[in-house]
């Protein structure tokens, strides 16, 4: 269970979720079920087989009473590349068609007589003469395509917009995470206000990334999780702390044990530590079963908590904490817990 929750983490796997998600979403419930596709003004060439020589026959019927050739040959042409197999069939059983109106209907197909224009020209073309028509005007789109055009356009475009947003809050605003100092980068006022350890300054090995992350009573979904990466800008891992196990019944919860957690990109398990209340550290039931989580430690002002994979080592340190008042046993909720994690690559240690 805790390596399916630190993987959900991990951007890259919580945007292929989000992706299948909006797919399901979009095609199943938007496409199939809320907004289904509705057929309006198709073509005959859309049809059955047996209802394109349905229509053909009809075609045929009309022009035998009504000789316009024009809607003769437009007729045809809603049938696009189907009108020679629809034809086919009519000449196979012509039933009560006119042989000779079929003749010309495959005329008019094969392009042995073009479709006049005007009640003269159409009076020629029945009685059999020949005459060259220049062809008809292009029959401009419907507008109701050109609206849906737009439309998808502007969905389009607004789907990009939303990815643009998400790839930024769940890669690249959690990759820069809030609070850290590279390797040799210079603290801001802020963190030495928060009490920052300065490890260049004691003569140790600067850390690769080092971050401050602050809970405090209320924040009910609390999950700090930043990004590991080198000087150069190489992803190496991630890390984090976020609420393990609450304690009594209300709102807000009352956290009594928090997971501190580091993932390594070159080992194949997250490496986790269970930071307990005094309450929760001393009671063996809930101490038993946060075990299964990690290691319990026992949260104390000060206390470093070190979390070591293949090729990265951590060190968490309690900068300050504080337990809530209540009904609740004493020590058994946390009030405010600031932690500083900090990274360093195995070989630089």
């Amino acid at each position: 269970m805790n390596n399916w929750r630190e993987l959900i983490k991990r951007p890259q796997v919580l945007a292929g979720i989000a992706f299948l998600a909006g797919a399901i979403f979009g095609l199943v419930i938007l496409g199939w079920w809320l907004w289904p596709v509705q057929w309006t003004d198709a073509s005959a060439r859309e049809l059955r087989a047996d209802l394109r020589e349905d229509y053909l026959r009809m075609a045929i019927d009309s022009y035998s009473k009504n000789p316009d050739a024009a809607l003769a040959k437009a007729r045809l042409d809603e049938l696009g590349d189907k009108a020679k197999e629809a034809l086919d069939a009519v000449k196979k059983n012509n039933g009560t068609q006119d042989p000779a109106v079929i003749a010309e209907f495959e005329k008019l197909l094969y392009g042995q007589v073009s479709a006049p224009e005007g009640p003269a020209a159409t009076q020629t073309l029945a009685e059999g003469g020949v005459v060259a028509t220049k062809e008809p005007a292009a029959t401009p789109a419907p507008a109701g395509r050109t609206s849906l055009t737009t439309i998808l356009v502007l969905l389009c475009v607004l789907t990009l917009v939303i990815a643009g947003v998400l790839v930024y809050l769940f890669v690249i605003r959690n990759r820069q995470g809030q609070g850290a100092v590279t390797a040799g980068a210079t603290i801001p006022r802020s963190m030495r206000s928060a009490q920052t350890q300065e490890y260049s300054e004691g003569g140790a090995e600067a850390p690769v990334v080092q971050y401050l992350s602050t809970y405090t009573l209320g924040n009910d979904l609390f999950d700090d999780s930043f990004s590991i990466d080198s000087p150069t800008g190489e992803f190496l891992g991630e890390c984090g702390v976020g609420i393990s196990e609450t304690i009594g019944v209300g709102d807000p919860k009352k956290v009594t044990a928090f997971e501190v957690w580091l993932f390594d990109k070159n080992d194949i398990q997250t490496v986790t530590k269970v930071l307990m209340s005094a309450h929760a550290f001393n009671d063996p039931v809930i101490s038993q079963r946060l075990a299964s989580k990690g290691e319990p430690v026992l949260a104390e002002p000060g206390k470093r908590i070190t979390l070591e994979t293949a090729t990265l080592q951590l060190e968490a340190r309690v900068v300050s904490m504080s337990y809530g008042q209540g009904a609740l046993p004493a020590g058994s909720f946390f009030e405010q817990l600031t932690l500083e994690l900090a990274v360093w690559p195995k070989q630089a240690m």
